[in-house]
């Protein structure tokens, strides 16, 4: 057995995971992550991408560029064109990003699940009844990326963005044994909800980005670059961003997680069940038909 092997097992032992991940002060170890990720010395580069690739299925053959200037500029990687195409089906939303399919299906009112027998409401992940309340017995699907994978995610279809609201937290690891253990887990982290009006619709997506250790920071491409979300707190941010299916929403500074929310009429694509790999512009969502939705 090589030390890789050996490594990525321990990496993937839940029990193990869960206690090196949560059982560490969270928000020092991500800010000394975050501080040591962007390091642009080569020596530390090297040996800090050489530590990733032991504990991860890293695959770069798809990214722009091969050589990069630092760890965090390879966790940001963009891809060669082409790389992820966009299903121009008009009823499709599409995935925002690459990921694995978590808990996903109707929401209960406003109850839905982080894991089966583990559930939250969406007052507490969205910050307000108000907020919710577009959701009601909707739609949801939770899309956890991995730390190897792209860590960029896209329009799911054609529409503005109207609002971010950033709510503060914890960085609790989200791997699916935290789920399983820690109730209303994605509510407890940070996170930033961005309000997607689409235009086929006039209804509105939610994306909720959900921060987690090493992970406790995400850019939004449409907000300046300069802005902090974090500073001052909670807030709602409102937004006039147009954007086209798949174009480039903002980016987190590793792998976490996507919760989409969406009204009542959409409905999950054939194919979709949970522990899927689905990848950036594939099929996710339909939208609804008749009155309200598509002719």
């Amino acid at each position: 057995m090589t030390l890789r092997t050996a490594l990525l097992g321990i990496a993937r032992h839940e029990d193990l995971n869960f206690l090196l991940t949560n059982r560490i002060p969270r928000r020092l170890a991500t800010r000394f992550v975050g501080w040591l990720s962007q390091i642009r010395q080569p020596q530390v580069r090297d040996v800090s991408m050489w530590a990733w690739r032991l504990f991860s299925d890293l695959d770069l053959s798809d990214a722009r560029k091969t050589r990069f200037d630092s760890l965090h500029d390879c966790f940001i990687r963009e891809l060669k064109p082409g790389a992820r195409p966009i299903d121009p089906e008009p009823g499709a939303i599409v995935s925002p990003c690459d990921a694995i399919v978590g808990a996903f299906g109707p929401i209960e009112g406003t109850r839905l699940f982080q894991v089966k027998g583990f559930p939250y409401r969406l007052e507490d992940l969205l910050g307000s009844a108000e907020a919710a309340e577009p959701y009601r017995d909707g739609l949801f699907v939770t899309l956890r990326l991995t730390a190897s994978m792209y860590h960029r995610f896209h329009a799911p279809h054609d529409g503005r963005v109207e609002a971010v609201t950033y709510m503060s937290g914890d960085t609790w690891n989200v791997n699916p044994i935290a789920l399983k253990r820690i109730e209303n887990l994605f509510c407890r982290n940070e996170r930033a909800a961005i309000r997607l009006r689409l235009d086929a619709t006039g209804e509105a997506v939610t994306l909720v980005a959900v921060a987690a250790i090493l992970v406790a920071s995400v850019r939004l491409r449409f907000l300046d670059p300069g802005l902090d979300l974090r500073a001052g707190g909670p807030r709602t941010i409102p937004c006039d961003a147009p954007l086209a299916k798949g174009d480039e929403m903002g980016w987190f500074q590793h792998g976490s997680t996507i919760v989409m929310l969406a009204p009542r009429g959409y409905a999950p694509c054939a194919g979709i069940c949970e522990g899927r790999t689905i990848r950036v512009g594939r099929k996710l969502l339909a939208l609804p038909q008749g009155p309200g939705g598509l002719a």
